[in-house]
């Protein structure tokens, strides 16, 4: 018998039979692609799994499911040392309480309270409350308590930063109240968990897993022919992505490697910037498109012949995202009716004439990024001398004006056509700018320029036939809501 009292007093919100035996069926496959989908608690043991957890799978009937970490610790579980429930990616869904979880995730409600987080998303407090318990059985209190938890466990098992440090990067406001809690839920001192010794200076190393397949070499080649020079560096024989990392005060430099025995990327951080790691941890795994589930948007896409020769001949291509959507965003303005290598090399200049100078371990990475309040304030004169028309630099200078007020800040609420719209408002901005920047830096799934004239030129060749942007927006539709991946397909058809 188990003597998991909070699971008998509060049990999760019950499973129809059909999804109970899908999800039996996956946890005994050990099956990848419910990763992060699912957790299993085991009663037998009060431990909550992975579905790929190596251990040996328990009967059925000592089983219990719940869809996040959150719902399993409320139910009284606490998290297995093996498999590591906090190194699973997120379920992708394209819905709002997913938007909201993702924020919580990366430590939204660390800097705010509950009501002035469910005004940033646009609801009241009870409707956000709402939202969450509905979706995932949890209040958003409870969430951020499960985050920060696992997001601690991360820290001590993968790095030597100190206790002190580890509570305070994690959001807790005390070290003593993260001890508390800690040892409340997990049973155990933070302490009894450390694992790994660093060498003081080297950087912290952290993981971050997916869901296989990954076309790592594909997203390399795409981001190599796109690097900003001086800003970012990646090397193709190394398998390499470095940059610059500026966040408030703090200067430092990251690098990402991938480890594919594991499954995972393995993320390297400047020592000083330990007080960034849940953000940073957020916009890597949003840059290198770490939550997609290859097989779901595969099963989708596969109907289209086209996108059926590509899927197969890259498995696991992403979306390749971006660190900074500022940056990205500039980029693309830098690249309206330009090659990639003239936009990149434009982009490089830029950099280097108005980014900071940093110091970082790769002479290729020498500046931040120019700041928002720069770009917004340069005379057009100035910002034309790196080699573009004046009308792209009026832009570039009102575009860093609409972001310096708040521009890019959006709602998990907000559309794909509500985002897009309220883009081309702004002069020199166009369909093919806006959806652009709403696939890579604002993470729209379903964002899709069909004026690009390569993806109609990869139509073309397939059908044989002339495609223009009516044609192939209309033949889009059956892509969604995965069209940005179909887009990244066609532009590799190329």
């Amino acid at each position: 018998m188990t003597t998991l009292t909070s699971y008998h007093m509060n049990p999760p919100h019950p499973v129809d039979s059909h999804t109970q035996t899908e999800y039996y069926r996956a946890l005994a496959a050990k099956d990848g692609r419910f990763d992060g989908v699912f957790f299993a608690g085991i009663l037998t043991t009060g431990i909550y799994c992975r579905p790929i957890c190596r251990v040996k799978t328990p009967r059925p009937s000592s089983c219990v499911f719940f869809s996040s970490q959150a719902a399993a610790e409320a139910a009284g579980f606490r998290p297995c040392l093996r498999c590591r429930p906090e190194l699973a990616p997120y379920d992708l869904q394209q819905n709002l309480a997913h938007a909201i979880w993702h924020r919580i995730a990366a430590g939204a409600l660390n800097e705010q309270g509950v009501e002035q987080f469910a005004q940033a998303v646009g609801m009241s407090s009870r409707q956000l409350r709402r939202v969450m318990l509905q979706e995932f059985g949890v209040t958003p209190i409870e969430a951020a308590q499960t985050q920060r938890l696992l997001f601690a466990k991360k820290l001590i098992q993968e790095t030597q930063l100190a206790m002190t440090e580890i509570a305070f990067a994690a959001g807790f406001g005390s070290v003593r109240r993260f001890n508390a809690l800690f040892e409340a839920r997990y049973h155990m001192t933070p302490a009894s968990i450390r694992r790994v010794a660093h060498a003081p200076g080297e950087g912290i190393t952290l993981r971050l897993a997916y869901r296989p397949p990954y076309a790592w070499g594909a997203m390399l080649h795409y981001l190599h022919g796109r690097a900003m020079a001086g800003l970012e560096y990646v090397d193709l024989e190394q398998e390499l992505v470095c940059r610059s990392v500026r966040i408030g005060a703090q200067s430092g430099w990251l690098s990402v490697q991938h480890e594919p025995d594991k499954q995972q990327l393995i993320l390297h951080v400047a020592p000083n910037l330990s007080g960034h790691l849940q953000f940073l941890l957020a916009r890597v795994r949003e840059m290198f498109d770490l939550e997609a589930n290859p097989s779901i948007i595969a099963g989708h896409l596969l109907h289209e012949p086209v996108l059926a020769r590509q899927l197969e001949r890259t498995p696991g291509l992403r979306v390749p995202g971006a660190f900074e959507p500022f940056e990205l965003a500039i980029r693309a303005i830098l690249g309206q009716q330009v090659s990639v290598a003239g936009a990149s090399t434009v982009a490089g200049r830029l950099v280097q004439k108005f980014g900071s100078p940093t110091t970082t371990p790769w002479p290729q990475v020498s500046h931040h990024f120019p700041s928002v309040a720069l770009l917004a304030s340069l005379p057009i004169e100035e910002l034309a001398s790196i080699g573009i028309p004046k009308s792209r630099a009026a832009t570039i200078k009102s575009f860093a004006q609409f972001v310096a007020d708040g521009g890019l800040v959006r709602s998990p609420a907000c559309s794909l056509d509500e985002f897009v719209a309220k883009l081309k408002r702004l002069p020199g901005i166009g369909e093919w700018t806006a959806q652009y920047i709403a696939m890579r830096a604002m993470r729209f799934s379903n964002a899709f320029p069909a004026g690009d004239l390569g993806l109609q030129k990869a139509i073309s060749a397939h059908t044989q036939t002339p495609c223009k942007e009516k044609q192939l927006f209309a033949q889009s539709q059956a892509w969604s809501p995965w069209r940005s991946y179909a887009a990244l397909l066609l532009w590799r058809t190329l």
